[in-house]
């Protein structure tokens, strides 16, 4: 019994030993795998040359991304008020209801108005009738001090002899009827005046009739209603807001490096991430100087697409961007490339022999991703873009392609 036992024990330990060889087996498999990924430029680094990221300069056109975001707009939001105060006696509009221009929306009381102008139009018939009867009573005295002055010049013309001896003057005879006519003449204007002025006062109180009705200046939808029949109204209270929907806008609001170059007519698809769909549209307006509050400026995009009208409201997220042109074949490497050392504008250039020289540069145009040289460098040029501060001039780097800002790069593995 004994003897068996031993014999168990020494199998048991010869089987823990081996699971434990085992397991040691693996957890150095998992940390090889685990460490594997940097083990690499761990090994360049240790050589002493830097992993830098690198780009090959070749001429093409320099390309500005704007992106673009605001909110959906409507053509127009207009409050409407009544121009009087008054009870209001009907409402003709309710919420959202489509009307069009010249629709009734809401009638005031008018009763006192229209005893007014029946007053006022009694007082303008009488008027006009005193004008009439003051411009018969002229011309028919006009006519009789005619025929009396052509009876006069007949007796001057039968009886010279009376007229030589002044029995009549014919300069006083003519004085007579002119202060008689232009006495006449005052008479009737007078009348007139009064008549018309009471016409005018009737004709002002019918457009204030008119003015109680209040009407939808355009074509639109009900946005805002806020009257009741029987309320008693103020005059300049906001009572309905019209929304004209004829035409979907959205205000954006760009910096100013973009508003010099971005340009009214250039097409663009809007994605209206509420309604999960994309929308033609144009960019029909650049403010022409910036926003003193937000130093800022406002572009607006019309969407051109008739669905649009139907199925967007005023108030939705929406977003675009453009890409503009602005240079042709030029030379660009990425923003992280140019160092500013000492004053000057550098880049780091990778030599046939694996070393790296630093060479001073003029930059022109810049954007979000690219700056533009001018000089300074060549087509086909090897530019080093990551790590730029484990360089000097004549050192050994190891390079790989630079995939631009989305590639994940490991400083520290690289440290």
């Amino acid at each position: 019994m004994r003897h068996q036992s031993g014999q168990l024990g020494r199998m048991d330990r010869k089987r823990l030993a081996v699971v434990g060889a085992v397991c040691f087996v693996l957890l150095a498999l998992a940390l090889r795998a685990y460490m594997g990924g940097g083990s690499e430029e761990k090994k360049k680094v240790a050589h002493g040359r830097p992993l830098v990221k690198v780009v090959t300069v070749a001429r093409a056109d320099m390309m500005r991304h704007i992106a673009l975001s605001g909110q959906t707009v409507a053509d127009a939001d207009i409050p409407l008020a009544p121009k009087y105060t008054g009870r209001i006696t009907e409402v003709r509009a309710k919420l959202g209801d489509e009307v069009q221009a010249g629709d009734v929306l809401m009638v005031q009381d008018t009763g006192d108005l229209d005893i007014s102008i029946e007053a006022n139009a009694a007082a303008a018939g009488a008027a006009q009738a005193d004008a009439r009867e003051a411009r018969a009573l002229y011309d028919a005295n006009y006519l009789k001090a005619r025929n009396d002055l052509e009876l006069e010049q007949s007796k001057y013309e039968r009886n010279e002899y009376l007229y030589s001896i002044g029995a009549i003057s014919q300069d006083t005879l003519d004085k007579v009827k002119q202060e008689y006519l232009a006495s006449s003449a005052a008479s009737v204007e007078s009348k007139a005046y009064t008549a018309e002025k009471a016409q005018h006062a009737t004709d002002a109180l019918r457009r204030q009739r008119e003015d109680m009705y209040l009407r939808a200046p355009r074509a639109g939808v009900i946005g805002y209603r806020n009257a009741e029949t029987g309320a008693i109204v103020s005059a300049g209270t906001k009572v309905f807001s019209l929304v004209d929907t004829s035409h979907i806008n959205i205000d954006c609001t760009i910096a100013e490096a973009d508003a010099a170059i971005l340009k009214a007519g250039l097409p663009v698809e809007v994605t209206i991430d509420a309604l999960g769909e994309d929308y033609a549209g144009e960019i029909v307006y650049v403010s022409p100087a910036m926003d003193e509050a937000s130093k800022t400026y406002q572009v607006r995009i019309e969407l051109t697409d008739e669905a649009a009208r139907e199925t967007i409201k005023a108030g939705l997220f929406a977003h675009t961007a453009v890409d503009i042109l602005q240079r042709r074949a030029t030379l660009c490497v990425p923003k992280e490339a140019l160092l500013s050392r000492t004053g000057r504008q550098v880049l780091f250039v990778v030599r046939e022999d694996g070393t790296v020289e630093e060479r001073a540069v003029k930059v022109g145009l810049m954007n979000d991703a690219e700056v533009e040289i001018l000089d300074g460098l060549e087509p086909g040029d090897t530019v080093v873009v990551t790590n730029q501060d484990k360089l000097q001039d004549g050192k050994k780097v190891e390079t790989e392609p630079y995939e631009g800002e989305d590639s994940s790069d490991d400083e520290a593995s690289a440290s």
